[in-house]
């Protein structure tokens, strides 16, 4: 690949596979407790966290960019005190486009894992909870290997998604090639210049495979992890 794709693609698809990754192993689990809490728990406020979550699937991604950039930028109101007490800043690193990518790809993990969580048997749960285990206990060892199809879908799907995310993300990091330019950034790059139409193809081949690969791993995955799950 390295022959076929430019020092500049190359660079590109490093970082949308790191971005993606690091976007999807962090919000991994507060996924899975948003999921749970919203499948199960019973609490004031629970129709607003839903729709929280579910925002950015609705708002177009340059508003969600704008968002994170007034809220996540140097000078918003959490960017100014991350970077002021633990020198932490998101605005314009790739760590501000792993943290747009996961916010864009958040609602489909939350929702994947939802949906697998609902369709647990409750009377499960209940019956280890009457055995004295807690509720940490009973999801750690009842819940959670029932639902692994589940997030394992979740995950990569997030992680497909995070590949493809473009508006929230140049909204907030800009388009800065090696330090911030993901594959959409630099295909969009490619197509603003003359005789880049041959380097924006390429990436878009680069796109739609790992898009392709992703979801046929969710697939593999999701029906390898149900099957040994029946096993047992």
């Amino acid at each position: 690949m390295t022959d076929w794709l430019g020092p500049d693609e190359w660079r590109a698809v490093e970082l949308s596979l790191r971005v993606s990754l690091v976007a999807t192993l962090c919000s991994l689990p507060l996924g899975i407790l948003v999921a749970h809490a919203l499948a199960r728990w019973r609490f004031p406020g629970k129709a607003v966290l839903n729709g929280i979550v579910h925002l950015p699937l609705i708002l177009p991604p340059v508003v969600t960019g704008y968002v994170l950039l007034m809220t996540f930028g140097r000078r918003g109101w959490v960017g100014q005190a991350l970077d002021e007490w633990f020198g932490v800043v998101f605005a314009f690193r790739w760590t501000g486009a792993a943290l747009a990518a996961g916010v864009m790809a958040f609602p489909l993990m939350v929702r994947a894992i939802r949906l697998s969580i609902e369709a647990v048997d409750p009377r499960l749960e209940q019956a280890a909870a009457t055995l004295g285990a807690g509720r940490a206990w009973v999801f750690l060892t009842v819940t959670l290997p029932l639902i692994l199809p589940g997030v394992v879908a979740g995950a990569i799907l997030a992680f497909a998604k995070a590949m493809g995310e473009f508006g929230a993300t140049i909204t907030f990091v800009s388009n800065i090639p090696g330090q911030t330019q993901t594959l959409p950034s630099a295909i969009y790059s490619f197509l603003q210049v003359p005789g880049g139409d041959a380097a924006a193809l390429r990436l878009v081949a680069v796109s739609v495979a790992v898009a392709v690969l992703a979801l046929a791993l969710s697939e593999w995955l999701g029906r390898f992890v149900a099957g040994r799950i029946g096993q047992r």
